[in-house]
């Protein structure tokens, strides 16, 4: 790789993975590399790198949490870049709570909120406080930036983020948050770039769709509704999250199977969703391959394909209407069969799919002279983040 005069290190923290990405700035269009570790906290650890022009490189790695990746990944880049080339290091945090609205610079005080914010998510923002620190303990004066998946939805009506609960909590921050945030920013960036000003001021429904699942109702350029709620274990059903349950399955699950609140925690995270309800695996790839011979993947897909057509339904009642339909995320974007059965039964909100153009994956799958455009737009969330870090950068040097 080319030695860059000045780079952004964008870190996106998952609950077992971190993906990250190397940017020239200023103009953050040139990818330098990325890459993943993947399976942090495992025997069997990796960690793939990227470059333009170069085959990927994949080695086995020893990370037992996300500040010993952080360590790995530093290291890499000083044996292949020189980390005086990194001027600024980007991290995705995954709630801000009720206070931060916009990307911050990390200081000791944030990161003492951010600690302070870890019971709202405990299974995400640990590991991301932990990378900051591990990245802070090494180069003290680099400027990091914060970059909060809830900032999206800050200005959701708030008839959207009350939940029916003793109003006292309200105080303590309890309510609707809503998540994906950078993904859908950098959605609709997308969307007024290649459709306009107009289509993205429209009514718009945003779906993300991976393993982390979400969908988003957008009007003038805003969230007004969001399917993930206080956590992102809210809403449709995901790899291995729940999604919207009773609650009243709490008190009846430890009466029946003496379960704990940690214990229930766990199962709703880790051990529910499309893993939980196949009992095969928590990724839809591999559910398609089974669902003609095995009634557990196809129920677990079934059940999916429905709730997210639902949250559709219900979005696009909240919207007046629906202009606009996006498909993100990996099954979003992949696959082909999920957003057919997503779609089937939509045509009374002008919904209309193109058969060949949905199998093929064309930028627009939708009919000619349908109602409503659903396109397909392959999110980018590292690239969201270096923006954003350059945007705080440039903020702070303008009188």
């Amino acid at each position: 790789m080319k030695r860059a005069e000045a780079c952004v290190l964008a870190i996106n923290g998952g609950s077992s993975s971190i993906k990250f990405a190397l940017y020239a700035v200023p103009e953050v269009a040139a990818c330098l590399l990325s890459g993943k570790i993947e399976r942090i906290g495992l025997p069997d650890a990796v960690l793939t790198v990227n470059e333009s022009e170069r085959k990927p490189e994949t080695q086995s790695i020893e990370v037992s949490d996300h500040g010993a990746a952080g360590t790995v990944l530093m290291n890499w880049l000083e044996q292949h870049l020189g980390f005086i080339s990194v001027r600024a290091v980007g991290h995705r945090i995954v709630h801000g709570g009720p206070n931060y609205r916009e990307p911050q610079r990390v200081t000791s005080q944030l990161l003492q909120e951010l600690h302070r914010l870890s019971a709202y998510d405990p299974e995400h923002l640990p590991s991301e406080i932990q990378l900051i620190e591990v990245f802070r303990q090494r180069y003290p004066n680099l400027p990091q930036v914060a970059c909060f998946d809830t900032a999206f939805h800050r200005d959701m009506p708030r008839v959207a983020r009350i939940l029916s609960i003793p109003r006292r909590f309200e105080a303590k921050g309890v309510q609707r948050y809503g998540f994906h945030g950078l993904s859908y920013s950098y959605l609709m960036e997308e969307l007024a770039r290649v459709a306009g000003t107009e289509a993205a001021q429209g009514r718009v429904i945003l779906a993300h769709l991976g393993n982390g699942a979400s969908l988003t109702a957008v009007r003038g350029g805003r969230s007004i509704d969001t399917s993930m709620g206080f956590t992102p274990t809210a809403g449709l059903l995901m790899s291995t999250r729940s999604g919207d349950l009773d609650p009243g399955l709490v008190w009846y699950l430890t009466r029946s199977e003496q379960m704990t609140a940690k214990q229930f925690h766990e199962m709703v995270n880790h051990q529910s969703g499309l893993l939980g309800v196949s009992e095969i695996s928590p990724d839809m790839r591999d559910l398609l391959a089974r669902e003609a011979d095995d009634v557990r993947a196809r129920e677990a897909v079934a059940l999916f394909c429905y709730q997210a057509k639902k949250w559709v339904g219900a979005f696009a009642a909240a919207l007046g209407g629906l202009d606009t339909l996006v498909f993100a995320g990996g099954i979003g974007e992949n696959a082909p069969v999920v957003r057919a059965r997503i779609c089937e039964g939509l045509g009374f909100l002008g919904v209309d799919l193109d058969e060949a153009r949905n199998a093929a994956g064309q930028p627009i799958i939708s009919k000619e002279g349908s109602g409503v455009t659903v396109r397909i737009i392959r999110t980018d969330e590292e690239i969201q983040i270096a923006k954003l870090v350059c945007e705080v950068a440039s903020n702070e040097t303008t009188p």
